[in-house]
């Protein structure tokens, strides 16, 4: 196979190297998140210090900041068991809550979903207000999308796996809620992903983006397809683009990678792929996207310009997935690849 994983140089600002004592607080922070997990009593105790970050049947409570932006809302354990308790429900519901993070001052984060409770009294007495998923993307800086994500894509799993699929008898989780044990054979079980590779192909000059029938008018992203057993990451890329596109990529290089928790926490692998110049005819199976169409560098560059999703009754207009998206990140690094190369030219 000539396609082979090779090293990319990362076109997007780099990160100064924290001194050494950032580095010696982060350690401090994984191996604490580490010992929450596996200690009942500890996270426990973590619990009645922590900060929660609130779903409402899997969609995150939003609050408007002074300057107008959206940011997840931020809930102390006393005061979210005050409201609990003033909606009508058990502050005890706050054990329920699972483990996601810890911030810088080692402060344990979890999210709790109060799907059960009147969506706009909670919003209320947060003075926020729940939204999905989806929208939250475009609202949120990148350093908080994430966060959220991670919330929902545990919170999903936690609503989906109470029975063991080996004997059909309950799964009770721990206290953070990092695994679930079957109670009668006492396999445990953890929060999986499906792996999947999005790539954007370059033919030199253009880019190569398609859409499916389900994505918003005007909407385009790289081509992505999920690993069949027993694939290798270059196996399903070569794969999918002869599915659905018709096209034999000869280069290969790896990007980075991201949690996406659509559909349902997908581990995405973002990398760039090189086609001949001279076999670039598509061949789009239609069965698998409505459309892919070759970019040039300008109609990339004016994509990017769009910061918003194009209203109900606009002219539809090309756009991108948002800056959370590893899509995006993959189509910023070939606009810088292809003006640098203009400058060496």
């Amino acid at each position: 196979m000539a396609a082979m994983f090779r090293p990319l140089k990362i076109l997007l600002p780099a990160t100064k190297h924290p001194p050494v004592r950032c580095c010696s607080g982060f350690i401090s922070r994984m191996r604490y998140l580490n010992r929450l997990k596996e200690d009942d009593e500890a996270c426990a105790a973590a619990l009645q210090d922590g900060v929660f970050f609130l779903f409402h049947r899997l969609s995150p409570l939003l609050q408007r900041t002074e300057r107008g932006t959206f940011r997840p809302a931020e809930v102390h354990c006393t005061d979210l068991q005050s409201i609990l308790e003033r909606l009508g429900s058990d502050g005890s519901s706050v054990k329920e809550s699972v483990l996601i993070g810890c911030s810088e001052q080692n402060q344990a984060q979890f999210c709790l979903d109060v799907g059960e409770l009147d969506q706009a009294a909670v919003e209320e007495e947060c003075q926020g207000k729940f939204v999905d998923l989806r929208k939250s993307f475009f609202l949120l800086r990148r350093a908080e999308a994430p966060l959220v994500a991670k919330g929902q894509a545990l919170l999903r799993w936690h609503q989906t796996s109470g029975f063991c699929s080996a004997t059909g008898q309950p799964t009770q989780r721990n206290q953070s809620g990092s695994q679930r044990v079957c109670s009668s054979s006492g396999i445990v079980y953890y929060p999986k992903m499906a792996p999947v590779v999005i790539v954007l192909v370059s033919d030199g000059k253009r880019c190569l983006l398609g859409r499916q029938s389900s994505f918003p008018p005007g909407l385009y992203s790289a081509l992505a397809g999920f690993c069949d057993m027993g694939e290798t990451l270059e196996e399903t890329l070569n794969r999918e683009l002869a599915e659905e596109v018709g096209l034999e990529v000869h280069s290969v290089s790896y990007s980075s990678s991201q949690h996406w928790p659509f559909p349902h926490s997908s581990f995405m692998v973002g990398c760039h792929a090189s086609v001949s110049p001279a076999h670039t005819q598509l061949k789009v199976d239609h069965s698998e996207l409505e459309d892919a169409r070759w970019f040039s560098l300008e109609e990339i560059t004016a994509a990017l310009k769009v910061k918003t999703p194009p209203r109900r009754g606009d002219a539809p207009s090309l756009w991108i997935p948002p800056k959370h998206a590893l899509a995006n990140r993959l189509i910023v690094e070939w606009v810088e690849q292809q003006r640098q190369s203009e400058k060496v030219e």
